[in-house]
């Protein structure tokens, strides 16, 4: 894919406009941003359509990521997991991550000698942390926590949308025993969800080692507008916190 540098900048400030507003993002909004005018933003916007990392809602003028441009942006992130700034500038809050690792951290060892407390406790402070329905995998039960939050997000308010997420988590706990994603983490986003491709969720899952499993995950399931830096941040901590403190 040929993206430039500045086409790249612009969708990311789509991506994390919408996640903040939950409404498509205007060119007139860009040019402010970025100090040009709307009809070199609305061109670059043309060209991130064509690649089809954006799309523009008929009922608005505006653009809204696609899950294409959501992938794209997730990559990015994971390819400069390194570089701090950069993560930071994606969620804007060095201090709100520190409280909530914090947060995480002293909720889990306040548990520890109930492993199944500990993970539960765990799912309760991502509900809390970063708004997003949080589950795990306990033995043979997922356990979940937050649906109200799922279902209070404007992209969940239609039948449809409601019958795609219960189908999802219907499935969720048998193709993750069947399947057993291999990889530290994992995130699905919209139509990548392979138990919910319809669903218009992200679902963001870590893999740890527990006295139940080997593959023992916790996550979050919440909107493809989501602010990813904070949630794969959040998640992929939980995890590793969550070995490390069940002695694993």
């Amino acid at each position: 894919m040929n993206i430039t540098l500045r086409q790249t900048q612009i969708l990311i400030a789509i991506i994390e406009q919408y996640a903040e507003v939950a409404s498509p993002v205007g060119s007139v909004t860009l040019a402010k941003l970025f100090g040009v005018s709307s009809a070199t933003i609305r061109s670059e916007m043309a060209k991130l359509e064509e690649m089809s990392l954006i799309t523009q809602p008929h009922t608005s003028a505006g653009r809204i990521p696609t899950d294409k441009g959501y992938r794209f942006y997730v990559n990015r992130l994971n390819d400069m997991q390194e570089n701090n700034e950069f993560m930071l500038n994606a969620d804007n809050s060095q201090d709100n991550f520190t409280r909530g690792v914090r947060a995480i951290s002293s909720r889990v060892t306040a548990q520890n000698d109930r492993a199944d407390h500990a993970i539960r406790s765990a799912v309760d402070s991502l509900v809390e942390l970063t708004g997003n329905l949080g589950l795990a995998t306990i033995g043979d039960q997922l356990y979940i926590n937050g649906i109200s939050n799922l279902f209070s997000q404007p992209e969940f308010e239609s039948g449809t949308a409601v019958q795609g997420i219960a189908q999802l988590l219907d499935n969720l706990q048998p193709w993750l025993k069947e399947v057993a994603p291999n990889q530290p983490l994992n995130v699905y986003i919209g139509s990548e969800n392979p138990v919910g491709k319809s669903s218009g969720a992200t679902l963001v899952i870590s893999k740890f080692r527990s006295p139940y499993s080997e593959n023992t995950y916790i996550g979050v399931l919440g909107p493809t507008r989501q602010s990813y830096g904070k949630v794969i941040r959040l998640v992929r901590h939980t995890g590793q916190f969550l070995e490390e403190t069940l002695h694993f």
